[in-house]
């Protein structure tokens, strides 16, 4: 954005309106851009477009007064701002019935902009927009969030500054991606079998009413008309949602849309029509009645759907029914008492900007050592694997017609990882060509994506993105970190990603080690962190030794692109020594503590007494200070 003169206030008040729409149309795409970003995700893709637009379009309103760019852009930043405070009434022009209108979907960087620009205020988001995509110095962006009512402009701009830095020289081009770009949308239709029940509603509705009327005009003309029924059909007020309100999504969506998550699930099961079940299980949800049992997941509100929940699947699993209902933001099971007599449960997670492979299957439910899953419509093939074991291949899984797997075991808490089941599933080629990929229940309701970033290599670029578990590298990596997936269990996991950073020759005859960094992302956004190191002498299942670990960090990720960590280590001839060891950016390596060494290098091997405690740090080619993980 480049703020240019304009006739002042010289010219008559129609020449102004004139000159705001002509700078309105030239700059239309930023401004909707800017309004798109501001607006909270939680209003959905459809809205949020409308409502940027809505919002840009309206702002000619606001251009009375001051330089005619300036003051729209204030405007509608002052409507995006304000949003959460004042909501808008709707519908709003431009309003669009009958079909749902969505950005493009972007990669899986523009996806992690996406999940980190949710973790700032709205604030923090504009003054993104307007420090990354239009350059505009952080004072010119302090006057403008002032003057659109924002209650800390220094706050936004650090925050902003904060995103820009953990984005580096990409975070302008990520900002022009079709992912942010609410004018180059695609269509898709609305629930199209909810229309038709609306539709005929509506007729009822209306035959009702001209019923009435005309019981109405007889009474006013005096003739003694009969007493009225006095039934006439409501939309669900206050008492929340009814079954018939439940969204079903078409059964081909999933073929024909940008967005594949679970909103392109079709509602699937024996019991999909027992009005009774689905009423008993959004009940469940929307009044909880006493007796019934909760379980929230990490980072999960209790709180009732706002809207009419999508349903998922309903049906008969190992004698329980079941149900999953989605309301865009969680995924809620419910579960009724089974042969034992046991209290009905509710369980509710997290799974706010599933994709591909974090919506691909939800766990129906564990008995007896095992779980079964319901997978995705996009999954063509279904297998298991032992992680343990990566030179074994994957078995095969069978699905049922209605997507619920065979049973699958779960490792039970005492067991001492002599396995690790996972899923091993494939989508269609209609989805991508040949794409696996690794799915591990943890004990929530979505399974957690496990993914690989291998060692750097010489021209590669700096920041390589995670890739699929199902390579060669990835198996062997992850069969040194299998059993160390049960800590993460029933935490809110969304993916842990292991990244190979580091491998050094070490002493005595040891082989060479390989350091790594298993990051367990939350469906929050936070992360957990466990460095680690491996060597060519350990047995292919050994557990890799543990070196650091680190909670709540950006460390490990998109964000925290740099690492160092070191520990003591016998060799085989019984000798200690001190390990360090750097991610690619690292030049030079001091160790302190029980040994002091510094090295100019990205690994450092030094003899040591027994059981060494040391502190590590790193200068990076920045010339940057880098403290170990997990250093406070």
């Amino acid at each position: 954005m480049h703020l240019r003169p304009f006739r002042r206030s010289a010219e008559d008040a129609r020449l102004r309106v004139l000159d705001a729409e002509s700078v309105l149309l030239e700059q239309y795409g930023d401004l909707v851009r800017l309004a798109h970003l501001v607006l909270p995700a939680s209003l959905g893709r459809h809205r949020r477009v409308l409502l940027a637009h809505s919002l840009v379009q309206g702002a000619l309103s606001g251009a009375r007064t001051g330089p005619v760019e300036r003051s729209l852009w204030v405007a509608v930043l002052r409507g995006a701002l304000a949003y959460g405070h004042r909501p808008y009434p709707w519908p709003r022009l431009p309003f669009v019935v009958g079909l749902r209108l969505f950005p493009r979907s972007g990669g899986a960087a523009e996806l992690a902009l996406a999940q980190r620009l949710s973790e700032v205020s709205a604030a923090g988001r504009a003054a993104f927009v307007l420090c990354v995509a239009h350059a505009l110095p952080d004072a010119a962006v302090h006057d403008l969030l002032k003057d659109a009512g924002a209650a800390d402009p220094a706050d936004a701009l650090r925050a902003a500054r904060s995103v820009e830095a953990g984005l580096g020289e990409s975070a302008a081009a990520l900002l022009v991606a079709q992912e942010f770009d609410a004018c180059a949308l695609q269509a898709g239709p609305t629930d199209l079998v909810g229309r038709r029940r609306r539709a005929r509603l509506g007729l009822g509705v209306a035959a009702v009413a001209v019923v009435t009327a005309g019981v109405l005009v007889a009474t006013a003309a005096g003739g003694a008309a009969p007493p009225a029924d006095r039934s006439v059909p409501v939309a669900a007020g206050g008492a929340g949602p009814a079954t018939a309100d439940l969204v079903r999504a078409p059964a081909g969506l999933w073929d024909n849309t940008s967005r594949v998550d679970f909103t392109a699930w079709p509602a699937r099961g024996s019991l999909v029509r027992d009005e009774a079940l689905l009423g008993r299980a959004l009940t469940s949800w929307t009044h909880r009645p006493a007796g019934t049992r909760v379980a929230l997941a990490a980072a999960t509100t209790a709180d009732p759907p706002v809207s009419a929940p999508q349903l998922l699947y309903a049906g008969d699993v190992d004698g329980r029914a079941v149900v999953l209902l989605y309301d865009g933001q969680r995924l809620a099971r419910y579960r009724e008492p089974g042969p034992s007599g046991r209290a009905p449960e509710l369980s509710l997670a997290r799974v706010d900007d599933a994709d591909v492979t974090t919506a691909a299957a939800v766990t129906l439910g564990a008995e007896d050592g095992h779980a079964r899953y319901v997978l995705a419509p996009w999954v063509a093939e279904a297998q298991t694997r032992d992680l343990t074991r990566p030179e074994v291949l994957g078995r095969p899984l069978r699905v049922t017609a209605d997507g619920v797997t065979d049973p699958v075991p779960v490792v039970p808490a005492a067991d001492r990882c002599g396995s690790r089941p996972v899923l091993q599933l494939r989508s269609s080629e209609r989805i991508a060509e040949r794409h696996a990929f690794l799915l591990a229940g943890l004990g929530d309701l979505s399974p957690a994506h496990l993914t690989y970033t291998p060692l750097p290599r010489r021209g590669t670029p700096p920041a390589r993105q995670p890739r699929e578990a199902t390579g060669t590298a990835a198996l062997l990596a992850w069969a040194h970190q299998a059993c160390s997936l049960e800590s993460a269990g029933s935490t809110g996991v969304r993916a842990v990603n292991v990244w190979d950073f580091a491998e050094q020759q070490l002493p005595d005859g040891g082989g060479r080690a390989v350091w790594s960094c298993a990051r367990a992302d939350g469906w929050r956004g936070s992360g957990d962190v466990t460095v680690s190191f491996r060597t060519s002498r350990d047995a292919a299942d050994a557990p890799a030794r543990a070196v650091a670990r680190a909670q709540e960090t950006a460390a490990c990720s998109r964000f925290g692109q740099h690492v160092v960590a070191a520990r003591g280590w016998r060799s085989p001839k019984n000798r200690w020594f001190v390990l360090a060891a750097g991610s690619r950016a690292v030049v030079r390596l001091s160790v302190s503590g029980g040994v002091s060494a510094v090295k100019g290098a990205r690994t450092l091997a030094v003899p040591a007494p027994r059981e060494p405690r040391v502190v590590v740090r790193a200068r990076l080619n920045t010339g940057e200070e880098l403290d170990g993980v997990g250093s406070r």
